[in-house]
């Protein structure tokens, strides 16, 4: 547990030191013009795009809860909003967000819904938005991608982050539809890296793949069922990416800035094309890179000094205050879930003990 926590404080020094090197280098040349439209944010647009990050990982939390509904019938909307802000939280200060569902499963634990369930809900949620982001963002790559690309070799990097999605939501369906196949070849490969000694325990690893493999098979297969589920989870993902994607265009109105309602369509797809870039940032939080990919992209439409203003309200909003909240919450049902956990264990002491007498 002591390893664990200082891992997690070294990602924390990490993705404070990349913050500051991003925000010095962006403002060092700029900083006269950058203040000058940071000044320009009232107190209630402040408010308004603080807000809209929690708003954001309250769709979220929307999305749990219609989940968690078919595991547990009063699965409650605080349980929910635990559970998206927990595992933002986590997703934030592990590589390439490895840490959320993990913590996410401890949480559900606590919450009364069964460890395997969890992993199944995690799956259906996964694919599910994984599946609407990529034909979201191959939509607006129809419709935008071909008019920007050749103003920034930035774009290049964009293109290999779409191939790599769309590679893996090919290999999530053919998981679903080849099972055997997948846990066969998963197997070789195992029993490949336990003998390079990169896989120490062979026969643990076979069995925790095997394991997490039959979970999200028989997932797939209840989803089938349930094409209403599907559809509602399509739809609330549709709106949890389109009020992600048009946050830059909101902080333009902030900053006194308002762009024409024709770039909006841009704006979000220049915002997704920042996601689609993020992948191959395995840093904490893609902190650093991220930074860099949104001013590099958004400058290619809008000046350059008001794209690192906007990058610096919507990277607080969409991380670093959702981070904050996401600790305190964690901290908080932590604190809560041990305390009922003593309170159990005490319980089951009294009763054990009345009945022995």
């Amino acid at each position: 547990m002591k390893k664990k926590s200082n891992h997690y404080v070294l990602n924390f020094l990490l993705i404070i030191a990349l913050t500051i090197a991003v925000l010095f280098f962006s403002l060092k040349d700029d900083y006269r013009d950058i203040m000058d439209l940071v000044s320009h944010v009232t107190w209630y647009w402040f408010i308004l795009i603080m807000c809209w990050g929690l708003i954001y990982n309250c769709i979220i939390a929307w999305i749990y809860k219609t989940f968690g509904r078919k595991y547990k019938a009063n699965y409650s909307n605080r349980e929910a909003l635990e559970n998206a802000f927990i595992g933002t939280f986590f997703g934030g200060i592990t590589p390439s967000a490895t840490g959320g569902q993990f913590a996410q499963v401890y949480i559900m634990k606590k919450q009364g819904i069964k460890g395997s369930d969890a992993a199944s809900l995690l799956w259906a949620d996964f694919i599910i938005y994984q599946t609407t982001m990529m034909l979201y963002v191959t939509i607006l790559f129809l419709f935008v991608f071909h008019s920007v690309y050749e103003k920034n070799a930035f774009f290049l990097l964009v293109i290999c982050g779409y191939i790599i999605n769309i590679c893996v939501i090919a290999a999530l369906w053919t998981m679903a539809l080849f099972p055997r196949v997948f846990v066969r070849l998963s197997q070789w490969g195992v029993i490949l890296f336990s003998k390079l000694h990169i896989v120490k325990n062979k026969e643990q690893t076979l069995k925790m793949w095997t394991a997490q493999m039959e979970s999200f098979t028989t997932e797939i297969r209840r989803l089938r069922k349930d094409k209403r589920l599907i559809a509602k989870t399509v739809l609330i993902n549709i709106l949890r990416l389109t009020m992600l994607y048009s946050l830059p265009y909101i902080i333009c109105f902030a900053m006194g800035e308002p762009l024409p309602l024709s770039l909006l369509v841009v704006v979000i797809a220049m915002s997704s094309f920042v996601t689609m870039a993020n992948t191959f940032i395995p840093i904490p939080g893609a902190s650093g890179g991220t930074e860099w990919a949104f001013v590099s992209i958004f400058s290619t439409i809008i000046p350059s000094t008001l794209a690192k203003s906007i990058m610096i309200f919507w990277r607080f909003s969409t991380y670093h205050f959702v981070m904050i909240v996401g600790g305190l919450i964690f901290i908080l049902a932590k604190r809560k879930y041990d305390k009922r956990g003593e309170r159990e264990a005490k319980a089951q002491y009294v009763n054990s003990m009345t009945e022995n007498l």
